[in-house]
């Protein structure tokens, strides 16, 4: 076992039997911890400038196209500083051996700003974790990860209605296999409807995943990566995300857009 993996291990290991025991010693008692007592911190692949508020934390699964499965866990560490670590694989779902992503992934997010009257939140951070396959010769996932970025987050609220509008840059590490080295662009919203139910939209416009001749065509065409999702409060801590992803059918291998389901548990210690 590597010296990643046992890190990450523990790291799970710690959030899920401690935030019991720190539970019952601060009193806490099954406040409302989910969609609506802290921000989105991402849409479906895109990050917003939200993170956690301290000792808040998420365990999440999400399962995609060819019986994939990626696991995450993200936790709080201060008011604006979110770390976590996610894992996971083709074939986990089926009846073949699993081909497991080549390593555990991590993510960081520090919130400059604060959203103002007038101004949006704002955020940086870094994160290793593509989506989809993951290709070893090009030594990318399918949809490359975010690597190093910056994004603004703004909210609006009307009645029970809230929206937040996001958008950023960033620069993916994902880039020895087809050497596209540039700098991307993203944006999106989020809407929120009577208190369970969450519609969210994203673009990702992939200048840094539009060249052709790459290895098994496995790039997009230049068309960018369009996504949404409607998220549901199925309880006060569970969240059940029904995603589409690739509208536009910009990957060169598909042949119509991806299907998706993810469910997340948020909770605090």
């Amino acid at each position: 076992m590597t010296k990643s993996t046992r890190i990450a291990l523990c790291f799970l290991t710690l959030t899920l039997v401690l935030a019991p025991v720190a539970k019952s010693q601060d009193g806490y008692a099954g406040a409302q911890t989910s969609l609506y007592d802290v921000p989105p911190r991402w849409l479906i692949d895109m990050p917003t400038a939200g993170t956690f508020p301290r000792a808040f934390f998420d365990v999440g699964f999400r399962f995609y196209n060819n019986g994939g499965a990626l696991a995450n866990c993200d936790i709080g560490l201060a008011d604006r500083i979110t770390m976590g670590i996610s894992f996971g694989g083709e074939h986990v779902l089926s009846n073949t051996d699993p081909d497991w992503n080549p390593q555990i992934e991590f993510n960081l997010k520090l919130r400059l700003v604060d959203e103002l009257e007038l101004f949006p939140a704002v955020s940086v951070g870094f994160c290793s974790q593509g989506f989809g396959p993951y290709h070893d010769q090009l030594e990318r996932y399918a949809y490359k990860s975010r690597g190093f970025y910056a994004v603004v987050s703004r909210s609006f609220f009307f009645y029970n209605w809230t929206a937040g509008w996001h958008g950023g840059i960033n620069y993916s590490r994902e880039y020895k296999g087809d050497n596209d080295k540039d700098i991307n662009f993203f944006g999106g919203a989020d809407l929120t409807f009577k208190y369970n139910l969450a519609l969210m939209l994203e673009f990702d416009a992939a200048f840094n995943d539009n060249k052709s001749g790459v290895t098994d065509g496995f790039a997009g065409k230049g068309r960018g990566y369009l996504n949404m999702g409607v998220k549901w409060l199925f309880t006060e801590n569970l969240e059940i995300e029904f995603l589409l992803k690739d509208l536009l059918v910009n990957r060169r291998e598909s042949d119509t857009f991806e299907r998706g389901v993810r469910l997340v548990y948020i909770d605090r210690f």
